[in-house]
């Protein structure tokens, strides 16, 4: 884990313009992040209408195809998830999104392109310190063979396992303790991923219209990837997932001191554990800085069945 002793909370020295396509939609996005002040967190903002949100687990309304946040009725913005990732896992705490459509743009599928934006412009050190929520108990969700559960740790870690019957994927796990650079080199890169059955079955309901292999990894009927250039990493599959665990997670509004595990998880399942873990105040607290390791190792809790405990992430998304 990187120090977090006496961090500051940061921003961005500058505007930057990141422009692409919805992945549903299919239709031109343009979003720009803004620099904001201390302990405004991250916020999203409508440019084409009246709606302000925040980057926050309580702003969800939807997990089924992506994770949304907005107002039932005055909008929504969805797919916030790989940005989500991009700015917690890159070290941003406070930044103003801000969007012309209902989505943020999906550019290749990863966090890559909003890590470059990021690294366009730099960061910046504000004056107040940077606030972190500790986990102090073990939470845990299961919705029906998928686990997901936060465990105390000085440090931020993410273990996420995936289980697919399919020979393209099969079982692949993920454990790292979560730091900008591991978050840059080791899955910022990860593409969103779905078989060509259900692709073409959102085409026909007039979802995923801005799907394609130019930012999706598709499998094919007979379990075969598709895209010409194949996969970034060996484990793309489970790197994504974890990408994905990092940008839903992101929405406790703030850096979570926990270790993170989930077995054949997605947005549902990531969001429950939030909603899990505020559900009552003994769970968590604040904290402005991280002393010395009380107790680093993990922390076991009941018993999981085998399935888990030969793997211990899904929804396809």
């Amino acid at each position: 884990m990187a120090n977090l002793r006496n961090a500051k909370q940061t921003t961005l020295r500058d505007r930057v313009v990141v422009s692409g396509i919805g992945v549903h939609s299919g239709k031109p996005v343009e979003m720009i992040l803004h620099p904001a002040d201390a302990n405004s967190g991250i916020t999203f903002t409508r440019s084409d209408r009246a709606l302000d949100v925040k980057g926050v687990y309580s702003s969800v309304i939807d997990t089924r195809l992506c994770t949304i946040i907005g107002d039932p009725e005055k909008g929504m913005i969805a797919t916030i998830e790989h940005l989500m990732a991009a700015l917690v896992g890159y070290g941003v705490d406070n930044v103003l999104v801000e969007v012309d459509a209902d989505e943020v743009p999906v550019m290749d599928g990863s966090s890559r392109a909003y890590i470059d934006a990021i690294d366009q412009v730099g960061l910046k050190d504000l004056s107040a310190p940077r606030r972190y929520i500790r986990v102090l108990k073990p939470v845990r969700v299961e919705n029906g063979d998928s686990v997901g559960e936060l465990l105390p740790h000085e440090g931020t870690r993410f273990d996420v396992t995936i289980d697919f019957d399919c020979a393209a994927i099969g079982v692949q796990r993920f454990d790292e303790e979560m730091t900008p650079k591991v978050f840059k080199r080791d899955l910022s890169l990860a593409r969103t991923f779905g078989f060509m059955s259900d692709v073409e079955r959102l085409w026909a309901a007039g979802y995923a219209l801005g799907s394609s292999l130019e930012n999706s990894v598709v499998i094919d009927d007979e379990q075969k990837i598709v895209n010409p250039d194949g996969l970034r990493y060996t484990d793309e599959f489970v790197r994504h997932k974890t990408l994905d665990a990092v940008g839903d997670l992101a929405l406790a509004g703030a850096q979570l001191l926990a270790h993170y595990r989930s077995y054949k998880g997605g947005h549902k399942l990531n969001f429950n554990v939030l909603e899990a873990l505020f559900a009552d105040d003994s769970n968590w607290e604040w904290v402005e800085s991280v002393p010395a390791k009380r107790n680093s190792a993990r922390v076991s809790v009941s018993q999981d069945p085998p399935a888990i405990q030969a793997a211990m992430g899904p929804e396809t998304n």
